[in-house]
């Protein structure tokens, strides 16, 4: 946190060391957030793209308390929400697996992040209803408190660690080959 401290304070001084630092810092988790969300490698490339870009641009005005893997995170799940809004609008009705991309896996990056485990995770997750999915990956992968998920998804924390729990528990009866009622 005192590190995280020192950044956001460098990177409000307009230093690009700083910035650079943010990103590697952050760069996979935020990658690994969005392909949870996402399923489509590419989009998820995009959309932390355009989380940093804009998060750049607010080095002069930026002021923030919290968390930042937090912020970053609830910066590419509201994104993630935005494309998602955007998809549904444009498919008008259209089945979701006619607009996924193909997963391109190459580089050593990619191939880590999209390895056979995670890609069987991804598929038990895609099972789950996006709001236990999201509450799921922002605990796991964001290392986010309920608290800060709450305020991400503008309901009560005892709605998010129910989402949470509710979540984990198809999660273990789906890749444990379980059959679910």
């Amino acid at each position: 946190m005192v590190e995280d401290e020192l950044l956001k304070w460098k990177f409000k001084q307009g230093s690009t060391e700083a910035l650079s630092c943010i990103y590697e810092k952050y760069l996979d988790d935020l990658l690994t957030l969005a392909a949870g969300l996402l399923r489509d490698p590419n989009e998820a490339e995009d959309i932390v793209q355009d989380v940093f870009v804009s998060f750049a641009k607010l080095a002069n005005s930026f002021k923030l308390r919290g968390s930042l893997k937090a912020y970053l995170a609830t910066s590419v799940v509201n994104r993630v929400r935005d494309r998602m809004r955007k998809r549904r609008t444009e498919s008008l009705g259209q089945d979701r697996d006619d607009h996924e991309a193909e997963v391109d896996l190459q580089g050593p990056e990619k191939s880590l992040i999209y390895s056979e485990e995670w890609q069987r995770v991804i598929r038990a997750m895609d099972k789950l209803p996006y709001p236990q999915r999201e509450a799921v990956l922002l605990r796991l992968k964001s290392e986010m408190t309920f608290k800060e998920i709450a305020k991400a998804q503008d309901v009560s924390v005892g709605a998010v660690v129910a989402r949470y729990r509710c979540g984990l528990k198809r999660l273990r009866s789906s890749l444990n080959g379980e059959v679910e009622r």
